[in-house]
């Protein structure tokens, strides 16, 4: 059975690959897709494949512009560490929801799923339900405090209490709405998986920001916006032309 992925994050993508070669050996990927542009073209011609695994959350945007591109009668399994999307995703074509990490048999059962499924597009409403159970039970939890060293001494940071983080000379700072800034261990990476993204957002590189943080938001050029928070950044804070309608949407959620 042939397969295509649409995912941008190489570990994941080639983690899924593998997985699926474990479950089945006579699945085949054709095709990794790392964008939401990339999965357009590719799907405006025609295909070969039988089924889909896709990410939600892309580099350049939300993967459900795809459906609104092109037509895509190939049945999709979605895969992300976010269930926030689970009824958007279940209104297309979609056979199941995994969130990440993928588990192994978890994929067996939505590939055994599909295999046995209907041709008929979309799930019933016993599936929705059962989908939506399976992503409550295993709804992720976030990272609600930060241990960050003050002089000789470890104290607690609640994420509650940071406006944003930047990277600095390298190096990631926490800071707070009262202004203090703490040196974070780890990377910015790292951060965006623990942090809830109901509440923080990565608007570029160098800033992950929290809702409540934010002051005004300026057009700029090029469809590009200019981002102010508060307390102020010593940087100005830009969030790219790709990301700025995916950003607006999040703001107004």
């Amino acid at each position: 059975m042939k397969v295509v992925i649409v995912e941008d994050e190489l570990a994941a993508s080639d983690n899924l690959a593998y997985l699926l070669k474990s479950v089945d050996d006579e699945i085949e990927v054709v095709k990794v897709l790392d964008s939401v542009q990339a999965a357009i073209a590719y799907f405006s011609k025609p295909q070969t494949a039988a089924l889909v695994f896709m990410d939600i959350h892309l580099a350049d945007g939300i993967s459900f512009e795809i459906f609104e591109r092109v037509p895509m009668t190939i049945p999709v399994i979605f895969t992300t560490a976010y269930n926030q999307y689970a009824l958007k995703a279940f209104k297309v074509n979609s056979i199941d929801y995994l969130l990440k990490p993928i588990d192994r048999d978890e994929l067996t059962d939505a590939l055994v799923q599909f295999k046995t499924q209907t041709k008929e597009q979309g799930i019933g409403d016993d599936q929705i339900k059962g989908l939506l159970n399976l992503v409550k039970e295993k709804e992720k939890t976030y990272k609600t405090t930060y241990l960050v060293n003050q002089r000789d001494q470890l104290i607690p940071l609640k994420t509650q209490d940071i406006a944003y983080f930047m990277i600095d000379a390298g190096i990631v700072q926490a800071t707070t709405f009262g202004n203090k800034k703490y040196i974070i261990d780890g990377k910015m990476e790292d951060l965006e998986e623990e942090l809830d993204p109901q509440n923080f957002y990565r608007a570029n590189r160098q800033c992950i920001l929290r809702r409540d943080a934010l002051s005004k938001i300026k057009q700029y050029f090029n469809g590009k916006l200019i981002v102010e928070l508060s307390p102020p950044t010593a940087e100005r804070v830009v969030v790219s032309k790709a990301k700025a309608g995916e950003f607006k949407t999040w703001v107004a959620s």
